[in-house]
């Protein structure tokens, strides 16, 4: 689980959304912070395109802890990113940065992630933002 979750966020960072892809199980649970759980590779795909049209992001500092369990992972970094245009529901965007914690846990069976559940501090990120 460790080398999967390192190889994740080593695709995530280089911007490779199609490897990142591959490395999903076509019914991959997403479960966004503050937001409803999403099913399948086609929400993930839209997830992304969104994520990559309204920000642009590293990880950072990445600490990856796994457990008796070798299907189940977490991670914890920080995101540094920037906000390039505005999301929905979302401050407005002026270009602003960000340096944020964030939290991540997995699953995974056969290879695959079948889970990716984030969490952050969603107040310190509309600070960050100036909101």
């Amino acid at each position: 689980m460790n080398e999967l979750i390192q190889r994740y966020y080593e695709t995530f960072n280089a911007g490779d959304r199609e490897a990142l892809l591959a490395m999903l199980d076509d019914s991959i649970v997403h479960e966004i912070n503050e937001g409803a759980a999403e099913v399948g590779k086609d929400a993930f795909r839209a997830f992304l395109g969104r994520m990559d049209r309204c920000y642009q992001e590293q990880v950072e500092d990445l600490a990856i802890f796994t457990s008796s369990d070798p299907g189940r992972g977490s991670a914890e970094f920080f995101i540094r990113g920037r906000y390039l245009a505005t999301d929905d529901g979302l401050p407005e965007s002026t270009g602003q940065t960000y340096h944020l914690r964030v939290g991540a846990f997995f699953e995974a069976r056969t290879g695959k992630i079948t889970r990716v559940t984030n969490y952050y501090n969603l107040a310190d990120w509309m600070r960050m933002v100036g909101a």
